[in-house]
Order: structure tokens, then C-alpha cells, then sequence
């Protein structure tokens, strides 16, 4: 499953903005693989967190087998060394058995998260153990398929800014000019500043100053 947008979306976009409509025009229609499981995708972040993707696969695939399928009954059932087992570090056991047992207990109910309003599904998902408001905001996108998340702690949608628009900085204040002009479409706009980020045009290049080396003395 794929994040669902048409040409809807991207018209808007590049009626909005000269620069993205050519971005637009120029890497065509983006397949971004979503999970539509809300309680994967949680568990999913927290396993991804500050490791590689190659580890994330491995952590990903032992989970999965040791849980049968991933279910908050069936994580519900693990112990911590049970998780940790699958490589993970003892605080994302901690933090992913929590999860589950407020899911499979009820109090975390995830069907209300996908009633709320951005705003308030973010704060919801912000509040559990292990998931800050970045990781709120991706699940609402890659997971609630949610179309106007624009995150400002997002790195590489910082650089496709700065890359497509040849800006040095992008402050908080800047961020939230281009969020009002891509809105209600910030999270298809994201996905091609994730694309120009990744070098998917290479003329474009990043206008960050460059980190001065130190002389050694």
C-alpha cells in the first residue's frame, strides 16, 4: 500500500508554488509504502529509532517471527527478554511492552486516534513511552495516510527546503511560511522534499553553510 494521492494534490501544489511545480514535473508520482496498522507502525518507530536500516530489518523480521503476528495480544504475551531478544535495547522492550499492554488493556484506545484531529492524534501518540512528536507525525502520514503533516523536526524536508528553494537556514518562522502555502497538501509536498533531499535531482544541491574544520595545532 502505497500513500494515497492524485493529481488533485499536486495541481494544487503547483498552482501554490512555481519552484515545487517544477520539482513536481521533473520526479513525476511518488510510491511511498505506508502501514495501515496502526499498532505495527507504533511498534515499528520504536524498533527504527536511531539505527541502520539494515539492523531495523533484522530486528524487524525477528519480531515478527517471535510474535507468530504482531498483534497487541501477541506483544502483550512477550516479556521484555522475549523483545530484547530480538536485538533491540532493554529501554525499546520497555517501551514496545508498554505500548501493548495499554493497547490490549484498553487504556490506549487506537481506534479514537483515528477520529482525532492532527493536532490532537499527535499529542495523543506523543504522550506513550518511546514516541516523540516526529515519530507522531510520520505515523499519521505513513500509517493514517493523513494529507497536511509537515514536520518541522524533519531533517530532510529541511534540506529539500533549503535545496529547492536556496535558502542557508530554515528557522521556525520560514517553515511555517511554506507550511501555510502548501496546506492542505503539506504531507504530499513532503514527500517530494524527501525525494530532492535524496538526491533525486541531482542539479539541485543544499545551500547550508559549510561547517568550518578546525585547524589543527
Amino acid at each position: 500500500m502505497y500513500f494515497p494521492y492524485t493529481d488533485t494534490e499536486t495541481d494544487y501544489l503547483k498552482s501554490r508554488d512555481p519552484k515545487l511545480a517544477e520539482v513536481i514535473d521533473a520526479l513525476g508520482h511518488i510510491d511511498r509504502e505506508m502501514d495501515d496498522d496502526l499498532f505495527s507502525a507504533v511498534v515499528h518507530h520504536i524498533v527504527a529509532q536511531q539505527i541502520s536500516a539494515p539492523a531495523l530489518k533484522t530486528v524487524w523480521s525477528r519480531l515478527k517471527d517471535a510474535a507468530g503476528s504482531l498483534t497487541p495480544q501477541s506483544v502483550y504475551n512477550m516479556t521484555i527478554d522475549d523483545l530484547q531478544s530480538c536485538g533491540m535495547t532493554f529501554r525499546k522492550a520497555e517501551y514496545i511492552k508498554d505500548f501493548a499492554d495499554q493497547v490490549y488493556n484498553g487504556s490506549f484506545d487506537l481506534t479514537e486516534i483515528q477520529e482525532m484531529s492532527d493536532e490532537e492524534a499527535i499529542r495523543k501518540l506523543s504522550s506513550l513511552r518511546g514516541i516523540g512528536v516526529w515519530t507522531a507525525e510520520m505515523i499519521l502520514l505513513f500509517s493514517l495516510g493523513r494529507k497536511n503533516i509537515f514536520a518541522y523536526d524533519d531533517l530532510a524536508v529541511q534540506r529539500g527546503l533549503r535545496m529547492v528553494y536556496h535558502h542557508r537556514r530554515i528557522d521556525r518562522k520560514l517553515f511555517e511560511r511554506y507550511r501555510r502555502r502548501f496546506s492542505p497538501y503539506c504531507s504530499v509536498a513532503s514527500l517530494y522534499l524527501w525525494k530532492v533531499a535524496a538526491g533525486g535531482i541531482p542539479e539541485l544541491k543544499d545551500y547550508a553553510p559549510k561547517k568550518k574544520k578546525r585547524s589543527i595545532r
